[in-house]
Parts: structure tokens; C-alpha cells; sequence
């Protein structure tokens, strides 16, 4: 979970109220991330921090990478004419000019901005070096915003196509802060959080939809838009959780919550209020614990299907006709998902709690409440706001964590393998990494008649085995075992055992 402020007033008091606040409510947070008001209103960009707001940059930082968080700060490619940095770049040729040799300026956003002109590699190296102060004072990542306001009656200094440029700016914008993270941060190491994209962009992930409203229609539509920039092959996308413009309604909010935790990247985020969850209701709260735990405990089942999406191009939240392209009813669907192969979400657009969505064929089961849906039809249910539609398909070999307040950790260390509806002459797999991207354990399960051999390859380390609605109880060679709440949990007879071999009754 990242959390972040886009409100003028907050300071390092403001940050750790709200910071010391989720950890107090026991909510688990991995990024801050710092708006625009980081630096002084209206002079953006120069990348200095407000000194009446942020004294001790260097040292708040510090204190908040104590705390375990990582640090993200906002930029754009724009310099106001305010900006102690406007002179300096009209004077070496880094903005974008007009016809006549003179800076283009607008007021749209600052009034008389310029654009840095990131086809001159000069003015590349002088952005980066701005960047570059940045992350030796602790910051982590940058929010990339805009880059999409691009004018076409300008020069550039390549001598570029300015209609074209209109959409690869945002390119050459991105790819400028993502080659600086790189260089500094070291490879697989850089993370943007970029508004703007156009063909290409998905090499500088993450994007998340932009300035959305706090409404079921909005929550709906940046759905919509996420699963569409998927398809156009960018593995992974957010949004702002409870929307950005105003602020949502407390049912919209846990609602929203719910979509945003079971999304590839989770930030709360706005621009009327603060969105920590007490500031809705003591049940928000509730409901962003549980779902932040949820991920945090599914991040081995996540993680390799982030590298998945790195390696393939697949997107982590898929259309369901990109994983059911034989189903025709899945060809239109664009209310609901696949979050990697396995788990398909529908999220819940209204108060009542009310939902109507569609299963394709199989066995499936809600990872929340353990109940069986037969597939190959349209599902009408109810739900309060700790549940919705999270349903696993048949035939999965689910990894879930040891570990639910943190996402970052030892995945493959007392993993617990979830195995759902493992059909006759079927086989599931799964594939755990370590947060590195490297394979350390791959596990198959195969079943014939009553019989389900279970084989395990890589990490030496203590893992079990859940038989996802099973109850009844099994004979066991090479391990034990003994009843869950969920279904019979197996554990190997040592962190070594490659093999396991069940007899169900």
C-alpha cells in the first residue's frame, strides 16, 4: 500500500501523524508518497523541497526510511516561469521553442511555463542531475505526472516532427526518469508511478489512471481503462483508490478499497482530503486492513505473476477474454478480471453490495469464504464490504505467504500451497521467486483417481500443502496431516521432502 497528499497544507508533523496513524491501526504501508506541495506552490518544477514546510529533507527522509517505508516524490517535465530553473534553461536551449527561436510558454498548469525538450541530450543530463540530488537525499522513485498537455506548433531541437512528438514526448519524458533510476538505484531496481503513455511506454511501469472521481462510475470506468491499456500490452496499472477529484462517500471508499488492493499497485490518493481510512469510518479502517493483509499474504502468487508480465508482456490485471479467448462471453466483459491466470475479481459498483457477474466452465472457489461456484454461467450474489467475488480457478496451485504486513519478504519460506479443485488427470503448478525474479521453487501437483503426487523442486525450505475443501481425511506417504479451517493442511515429513503422495478417502 502507498499512501500520499496532494493537499497544500501538510508538513513532516502532518506525515508522521498519518504514517504513525496506520501503524498504530495495525495497516500495513510500504510507500509515502509526496505531491506536488514537496516543493513551493507554483514554482514546479525546480526539485527543492519548501523549506518552510520541509526544513530537513535529508533527515525526514532518513526518518521515514526508519520507519521501513520507501520514498516517492512527484515531478512533471514542466518549469514554470517562476522556477529557479526557467532562466537557466532558456538560456542553454533545454526548453521547447517557438518558430521564431523563442521559448514557447503557456499558463495551462503555471502560468508561463516551459517544457524541458528532451529530444537535446543536454537537456536530458541537466533534468537527471536535478533527479539525481533527489535520490542521494533518500527519495526512492518518481510520480511522473503529465507529459500528455503537448503542444504541436513548436521546435524541437532534433528538428523533430512536432505532431508526432504530441504523443511520443511522454516517451522520451518517461524514459529520461527511468534511466536515471536505473543508474543510480541499480537494474530492476527503477519504479515511476507515470500518468502519460504512448507505444513503448510500458518499459518505465507503472501507470495509473489519472485524475478520476470518487464515484461507482468512475471506479467502473478506470476499470475499463485499465483493462484496455493491458490489452495494449502494459503489464502493469493502478488507480487512484476511492478516485482522486473530491472525496468519496465512506461505501465508495471501502468498495474502491476492495478493487484497489486486488490491483497489481494499491495507492490511496487525492486531492479534497486526506484518504487514510479513519477519516471515513472505523469499518474503512477494517476493510483496509484485511485487504492490505490479503495482498500481502498473496504477494508469492503475485510476484511471479509480475515477472510474468516483465517476461511476457502479459498484463497481471487481464481482460477475461485474454485468459478465456474460446469463451464468447468473456469478449465483451469489462466490469470484472483476471488478477494473473488464477484469481478473477469482480469488484462491487454500488452501496447495496450487490453483484452480477460471470464464472467461465470449471469448479471455482472465493478465496474469502471457501464456497464452491459452478462455472459456465452468470453469478448473482450479495456482499457486505469484507468480501466480493475473488474466486480461484479449478486446477490452481495457489502460493500464499507466510508474512501479511509487508510485501516484500521470504516467499518461499513456510509458503503454504493452496491446491483448488484438482479435476481427474489434471496437473496444477506454481512457480515461486524470490523478490529478485529468480526461481527458487516449483511445485506440481497431478492427480489420478484417488490419487494426487505432489512433486517439489528448487529451495530447501519448510513449505505445506492445503487441500483447498477438503475435509475428509487422507493418507498420507511422506508427510502429515491434519484438519484447517480451510481443508486439510499437509506438511511434509522434512523442508527437504520432494514428494508427496495423498490417498483421499
Amino acid at each position: 500500500m502507498a499512501d500520499d497528499f496532494f493537499t497544500t497544507d501538510y508538513d513532516e508533523a502532518t506525515v508522521n501523524h498519518f504514517v504513525d496513524g496506520m501503524a498504530e491501526r495495525d495497516l500495513p504501508l510500504s510507500v509515502f508518497h509526496f505531491d506536488c506541495f514537496w516543493m513551493k506552490e507554483y514554482q514546479w518544477c525546480d526539485f527543492q523541497w519548501d523549506q518552510d514546510m520541509f526544513p530537513d529533507p535529508e533527515g525526514m527522509l532518513q526518518r521515514l526510511k526508519a520507519k521501513g517505508l520507501k520514498i516517492c516524490a512527484w515531478i512533471n517535465p514542466y518549469i514554470a516561469e517562476k522556477s529557479i530553473l526557467f532562466d537557466e534553461g532558456m538560456e542553454h536551449g533545454y526548453l521547447v521553442k517557438t518558430a521564431d527561436g523563442s521559448v514557447w510558454q503557456w499558463d495551462m498548469w503555471q502560468a508561463g511555463m516551459g517544457l524541458v525538450d528532451f529530444t537535446n541530450p543536454a537537456a536530458v543530463a541537466w533534468y537527471q542531475d536535478k533527479l539525481k540530488v533527489l535520490l542521494d537525499q533518500g527519495v526512492d522513485c518518481f510520480k511522473t505526472d503529465f507529459g500528455e498537455r503537448i503542444p504541436t506548433d513548436v521546435v524541437y531541437y532534433d528538428g523533430s516532427d512536432p505532431v508526432k512528438m504530441h504523443n511520443y514526448y511522454t516517451y522520451l519524458y518517461n524514459k529520461a526518469v527511468f534511466d536515471v533510476l536505473e543508474e543510480k538505484l541499480g537494474k530492476n531496481e527503477a519504479a515511476l508511478f507515470a500518468c502519460s503513455a504512448t507505444a513503448g511506454g510500458q518499459q518505465f511501469p507503472i501507470h495509473w489512471g489519472g485524475d478520476c472521481s470518487s464515484t461507482y462510475e468512475s471506479m467502473a470506468e478506470s476499470l475499463r481503462g485499465g483493462l484496455s491499456l493491458g490489452l495494449s500490452g502494459f503489464g502493469f496499472w493502478s488507480h487512484d483508490i476511492s478516485g482522486f477529484e473530491l472525496t468519496a462517500a465512506p461505501d465508495v471508499y471501502k468498495r474502491w478499497v476492495q478493487f484497489g488492493l486486488l490491483s497489481s499497485h494499491s495507492r490511496l490518493h487525492g486531492n479534497e482530503s486526506y484518504r487514510v481510512p479513519w477519516l471515513f469510518d472505523e469499518e474503512s479502517v477494517d476493510v483496509v486492513r484485511s485487504f492490505t493483509k490479503l495482498k500481502c499474504s498473496l504477494m508469492p502468487y503475485l510476484y511471479s505473476s509480475a515477472v510474468e508480465s516483465s517476461v511476457k508482456g502479459l498484463p497481471m490485471m487481464r481482460a477475461m477474454v485474454l485468459e478465456f479467448p474460446q469463451d464468447p462471453t468473456c469478449a465483451t466483459l469489462d466490469l470484472q478480471y483476471m488478477l494473473g491466470d488464477s484469481i478473477l475479481v469482480a469488484p462491487i459498483f454500488n452501496k447495496e453490495g450487490d453483484v452480477q457477474y460471470y464464472v467461465p466452465e470449471g469448479q471455482w472457489t472465493n478465496l474469502l469464504t471457501n464456497e464452491s461456484v459452478t462455472g459456465g454461467r452468470w453469478v448473482n450474489e450479495h456482499h457486505d464490504f469484507t468480501t466480493l467475488p475473488v474466486l480461484v480457478k479449478p486446477n490452481t496451485l495457489l502460493a500464499i505467504g507466510h508474512e501479511d504486513s509487508r510485501p516484500d519478504y521470504d516467499y518461499a519460506e513456510q509458503v503454504a500451497l493452496h491446491l483448488f479443485a484438482l479435476g481427474e488427470d489434471q496437473q496444477a503448478r506454481t512457480v515461486i521467486v524470490n523478490t529478485s525474479g529468480q526461481e527458487e521453487l516449483i511445485v506440481t501437483a497431478s492427480r489420478k483417481n484417488l490419487t494426487i503426487t505432489v512433486r517439489a523442486e528448487g529451495a530447501v525450505k519448510p513449505w505445506s500443502l492445503v487441500l483447498r475443501g477438503v475435509n475428509e481425511a487422507v493418507q498420507v506417504e511422506g508427510g502429515s496431516s491434519r484438519s484447517g479451517n480451510q481443508g486439510v493442511i499437509i506438511t511434509p515429513a522434512s523442508s527437504g521432502h520432494q514428494e508427496l503422495v495423498i490417498h483421499l478417502g
